[in-house]
Formats: structure tokens, C-alpha cells, sequence
């Protein structure tokens, strides 16, 4: 049977800028396969984006854990869906200088952050390169650009996620693919409650908190633009040119003070 409407895949729909990006497809017409880890959460978004009169699919998977990628891509094959947009948005971080932080939780975080976004990018774009046509959108961030002191692992695994978007990017230069990097802040989502973050200073003022359905529309109009990269918000692009001019160990310094315990 062939697919009339076209399907995006987002991961970690449930909430925060993924579940922005969800109510923006469904609104443009898309055909919606959601994942997250809380089954329940899935239903209940589901019932939202179906009364924008498109198709929804939940599909639970942690992807803390990596061979739930590999079983995500599997169930979406089994069921002859052909994606058209990935959404790479599910991510987490841990708060905390890193010699007191637990490190079974960190490489749960790599695993979340790096490996199952590599395996889902590697999955689905053999498939879009097989028929040239497809978009992917790499949830990084700005803190994919500074030494994050107090969330190391978290800044390191986005500076990989902007590093690997890019290196694609290039090697699909010459196809009709494109993949696209949205960079956010600070923002109103439950990233930092989940990162047992509350007590940092950077998220004191919950005035400097982007909103996250502005963030999801950023990089709504950048995938659909089929730009390599954008960074959301003004002082977000402010603070991305300063920290491009000065040493990394300045910004270093910087992001501690930002961050540190209030």
C-alpha cells in the first residue's frame, strides 16, 4: 500500500521542545511516530496530536538503553512505515562536579546521548540514501561549544552530537538529504529536574528560560530550510560569538560561574 502522507519519527515526544516539534508536524499534515520511555505519557500526548487529525503511533523504548534504538528502527520497518524526518531530540544530563557524580548514570547518559542517536542517524539514513530524500534534526545545544563545568558529561556528549551532525552533512553535500543541528539554552523544560540541576544558578531566574515551543519552531524552520545548524535566541547567539573570540579556558570559567550552586 503506499504511504500518502509522510512520517517524522521524534524521539522523547513526550515533553519539553520534542513534544513542541511533535504539535508543529502534526500541524503541517505529518504522520507522527512518537517514542519515549513512560507508555502512559505516550497515550495521553497521542490523544492531543490526534485531534489534529493526523495519524499517531506511540512506540515505548528507553533508549538509555542503545538496543532499543536498534529495536525502535526495527518496529518501525516492521510495520512498512517510511520515515521521512527523524527527530533526534531525546537526551539527558547529570548535575555535578565529576568526581562526585555516579558514573553508571553518566554512561547511561553516553549511551542516551551518543549511541542510540548514532544508531537511529546510521538506520534511517541508509534508507533515505537508498531512495536520496529525508531530513534529520540532532538535538545539540550551545553547550555543544564551551567546556561545561558541573555538567561535563552532558557538554561533551552535545559538542559530539554538533561535531558528527556537521561531518555528515558534508559527506550528503552532493544528495537531497539534509541534517540540521538545533542549539538551544537555557530552557523552560523538565531537562533540569531530571538532571538534578535545580540548585545551579543558571537556572535560578526562570525569566532567562526560553520557551520551548519558540525553540521547537527554530528548528522546525531550519530543518525544513535544510540549514546545517541555528542556534535558538539572541543572547544564545550572542554568547555563542563571544565564546568563539576568547580562550576556552576563559569560557570555561565562565560557564562555572553560570552553573555553580546558587
Amino acid at each position: 500500500m503506499e504511504q500518502l502522507r509522510k512520517y517524522a519519527l521524534i524521539t522523547g515526544a513526550t515533553s519539553g521542545i520534542g513534544l513542541e516539534l511533535a504539535r508543529l508536524f502534526a500541524k503541517e499534515g505529518y504522520s507522527l511516530i512518537i517514542s519515549a520511555r513512560n507508555e502512559t505519557e505516550l497515550l495521553n500526548v497521542c490523544g492531543e496530536l490526534e485531534s489534529e487529525d493526523v495519524t499517531v503511533i506511540p512506540i515505548a523504548k528507553d533508549l538509555f538503553d542503545r538496543e532499543q534504538a536498534f529495536a525502535l528502527y526495527a518496529e518501525v520497518k516492521q510495520r512498512g512505515i517510511e520515515v521521512d524526518v527523524l527527530v533526534n531530540n531525546a537526551g539527558q544530563g547529570v548535575y555535578g562536579e565529576f568526581e562526585k557524580t555516579d558514573i553508571d548514570r553518566e554512561l547511561r547518559i553516553i549511551d542516551l546521548n551518543i549511541s542510540s542517536l548514532v544508531i537511529l542517524t546510521k538506520c534511517f539514513l541508509v534508507d533515505m540514501t537508498a531512495r536520496n530524500s529525508g531530513k534529520i534534526l540532532n538535538l545539540a545545544s550551545i553547550a555543544s561549544k564551551s567546556p561545561g563545568p558541573w555538567q561535563s558529561v552532558y557538554h561533551g556528549t552535545k559538542a559530539f552530537v554538533l561535531s558528527f551532525t556537521e561531518a555528515i552533512r558534508e559527506e550528503l553535500k552532493d544528495t537531497e538529504i539534509t541534517i540540521t543541528a538545533l542549539m538551544p539554552g537555557v530552557t523552560d523544560t523538565d531537562f533540569f529536574n531530571k538532571a538534578d540541576m535545580l540548585e545551579s544558578k543558571a537556572v535560578q531566574d526562570e525569566d532567562n528560560m526560553a520557551d520551548p515551543a519558540k525553540v521547537a519552531r527554530d528548528g522546525f524552520d531550519a530543518l525544513m530550510a535544510g540549514k546545517d545548524k541555528v542556534v535558538s535566541g539572541i543572547k544564545n547567539k550572542l554568547q555563542m560569538a563571544i565564546g568563539a573570540i576568547i580562550p576556552d579556558s576563559m569560557v570555561a570559567h565562565q560557564v562555572n560561574e553560570q552553573q555553580k550552586p546558587a
